[in-house]
């Protein structure tokens, strides 16, 4: 699934001001809704939909009943009949207002735009963007004046990228529409509001959920759950990493058994990957297939995260690309170091060299 936007244009605009409940800071309500010319229409459409560039989906969802879902249910009313956005509008600021109950949540600009020619999965639909701006950021705007040119400072929003933000694409009704999600404001519990209490969003099972959480959960079991044991060395997780890394680099489809019998191949870490996937998967209430494609857009994005490095000391630090056999960790004639013995291999076309040498974490010394 992808979405572009090239030819997309705002139909319907509207700003409110939507504060913190807990604080009391109320909200403002505007009377009507905005009128933009081309210029800052275009200012706009980059500045609402620069920040989805994710192939990671979700849809809107609620326990009991999905009509029961307060954003569902108001924007399905605009889909349904485009009249009613202002009214919705209100009733989208009210809730957003309602769920604004952690002390740091900030007042903010709260925008509904209703977006007409995006293009998803190579079909035109309508897309209903919410979406809040909290942080507000100095800048300089120099004026003429006597002859003089001078420089005043105000507080304004950088257009080059939304605080919060969701797109919730006319498609998928049935089950809750397909929604991108934007927040960059906030880590962890407070943005609990945003995404869970207001949105009340979870994500798609598709290639790209199931490779980015296959992957978090890969990384999470060598260096969490393995890290407690003495089933392999430092340098070995590193090496497990590497080798579940080119494993979705040289496959085009993941397969559970196929997975662990080339990656982890030890029987007991088998189990105790087997049993870390099925607690990874209630505590994080999501369900990983056993087969799946795997995207290449989630192997991207997740790669950057796993980690190939050994810390010898806080000054030293062996990065391994490729493969960890090439490290060995043993002792000293002294017996006061745990020296890591490194074996570099370089061939070309005409010849071969090796080299090895000893890096001492305690001394820093590195003896070739």
């Amino acid at each position: 699934m992808r979405a572009s936007f090239i030819n997309c244009r705002i139909e319907q605009l509207i700003v409110h001001i939507v504060g913190n409940k807990i604080a009391d800071d109320g909200m403002v309500l505007s009377k009507s809704c905005l009128s933009t010319s081309n210029h800052l229409a275009d200012v706009l459409c980059n500045f609402f939909l620069g920040s989805f560039s994710s192939d990671e989906y979700y849809h809107l969802y609620h326990d009991t009943d999905l009509k029961l879902n307060e954003v569902f249910y108001y924007v399905s009313r605009i889909f349904d009949n485009p009249k009613s956005f202002y009214e919705e509008s209100l009733n989208l600021a009210k809730h957003l207002y309602n769920q604004s109950l952690f002390p740091n949540i900030k007042e903010g600009e709260f925008y509904v735009v209703h977006f007409k020619g995006v293009e998803f999965d190579n079909k035109i639909v309508d897309a209903i963007g919410i979406f809040k701006t909290e942080k507000k950021y100095t800048f300089l705007k120099s004026y003429i004046h006597d002859g003089n040119v001078n420089i005043n400072e105000d507080m304004g929003i950088d257009t080059r990228k939304v605080d919060k933000g969701c797109l919730i694409f006319n498609k998928g009704k049935d089950n809750g529409f397909i929604v991108a999600v934007v927040d960059k404001t906030n880590k962890g519990s407070l943005a609990k509001y945003w995404v869970d209490d207001f949105l009340h969003v979870s994500q798609i099972n598709d290639t790209y959920t199931n490779t980015s959480n296959l992957m978090s959960l890969a990384k999470s079991f060598v260096t969490k759950e393995l890290s407690k044991t003495d089933l392999i060395s430092k340098n070995e997780q590193i090496g497990l990493l590497n080798k579940a890394l080119q494993y979705f680099k040289e496959h085009e489809t993941f397969d559970l058994i196929g997975f662990t019998e080339e990656v982890i191949v030890e029987p007991e870490m088998v189990d105790k990957f087997k049993a870390y996937k099925s607690d990874f998967e209630t505590s994080n209430d999501f369900t990983i297939d056993s087969q799946f494609q795997i995207s290449e857009s989630a192997l991207k994005k997740q790669q950057r995260s796993y980690k190939r490095a050994i810390n010898l000391d806080k000054k030293i630090q062996i990065i391994i690309n490729g493969n960890s056999d090439c490290v060995e960790k043993g002792t000293d004639s002294r017996g006061k170091f745990s020296p890591f013995k490194i074996r570099a291999v370089k061939e070309t076309l005409f010849e071969r060299t090796q080299a090895s040498f000893i890096l001492h974490s305690a001394d820093k010394r590195k003896v070739i």
